[in-house]
């Protein structure tokens, strides 16, 4: 056999050798916990398509904040469930809708934990779309500046309660503007945005719309959330956002999308993340269940994909144990 100079294993010889040169590594302080709260709650209630993930109960939240802060995580990020929805989504931009008293209670509970508030129409809306829409005979309209108009003052009333960012999830043209023109007139510009900036019109959103209670009525969402096909548009998109004053961008879903995600980190160097969302959840834990795979080495395995791939932080319902198992 012809003498190799080069003998890539040994370097993998050992877990301490392994450790030594490893080149992506996970920390607590990657990952984001969402947290559904509900205003119609008293206690907490499991969603049946995402086993180990509740919905919350407004007086639970600032103790389960407080937990997720103890154990190393750095930021939750919000959902609201309303009592009431409507046409105008007018408890997204309620002074003392869901939202806003979670941040206020988390805050007083736990200062120094980042709270990321999620700002869409969809779960506020009493038909489950992300704007303000208009009927055409049969055919329906998201119209977009109006629903703009809407997401600015949803931003600003979570910046009045206390929020470090806002996360704009709707993927209407121009809302980034919109939003960081008001928080900045409103005095609020240390405020931060994290910008969903290429989120894609996916099937693996189904358990996320039974946890937010807020699946589309009529129609669905193809025409502001992006196409699956589309790698030089997302690009656009972020660029858009970028100009228009996001501080961190967002790529979602996650495993699908990793080639969007490795491309808009190299083109903009810019802070990115990723959502792994409820159906990439759910389906990892249905193998588990089915005893395909198991859950710690494969969750971890994935999150290091993410990472890899240019995520600088990465938003799962797994946030609490990795943050356990990233100790270890």
């Amino acid at each position: 056999m012809r003498k190799l100079v080069h003998r890539p294993r040994r370097l993998r010889r050992s877990p301490g050798l392994r450790n030594l040169v490893r080149e992506t590594k996970l920390s607590a302080h990657d990952f984001i916990l969402p947290f559904f709260v509900s205003e119609k709650l008293e206690h907490r209630r499991p969603i049946a398509s995402m086993p180990g993930v509740f919905q919350l109960a407004p007086k639970e939240v600032s103790e389960e904040a407080q937990r997720a802060f103890d154990l190393g995580l750095q930021a939750v990020l919000l959902f609201g469930i309303p009592a009431a929805k409507d046409e105008g989504a007018s408890s997204a931009y309620d002074e003392n809708g869901v939202v806003q008293k979670a941040v206020r209670a988390i805050k007083a509970k736990c200062p120094e934990l980042i709270v990321v508030t999620d700002v869409c129409l969809c779960e506020y809306m009493s038909h489950g779309h992300c704007g303000v829409t208009k009927m055409d005979g049969d055919h329906f309209h998201v119209l977009n500046d109006e629903s703009v108009e809407l997401l600015a003052k949803a931003a600003l009333s979570h910046a009045v309660a206390g929020v470090d960012m806002v996360a704009p999830s709707d993927m209407m043209d121009g809302r980034i503007g919109a939003i960081r023109d008001a928080l900045d007139s409103g005095g609020f510009d240390q405020t931060g945005i994290m910008s969903y900036a290429a989120k894609f019109a996916s099937a693996f959103y189904g358990p996320f719309r039974e946890a937010a209670e807020s699946p589309p009525q009529f129609g669905d969402r193809r025409s502001y959330q992006m196409d699956c096909a589309n790698a030089d548009e997302a690009l656009r998109e972020v660029a858009l956002d970028i100009e228009e004053g996001a501080d961190i961008v967002l790529v979602k879903p996650a495993l699908p999308y990793l080639d969007i995600l490795w491309r808009v980190r190299e083109r903009f160097a810019k802070p990115t993340g990723v959502y792994h969302v409820s159906g990439e959840y759910a389906m990892v834990k249905a193998a588990v269940e089915k005893g395909c795979v198991e859950e710690r080495p494969a969750v971890l395995e994935i999150m290091t994909s993410l990472k890899r791939a240019g995520a600088d932080l990465i938003i799962t319902y797994w946030a609490r144990e990795l943050a356990e198992w990233t100790k270890e």
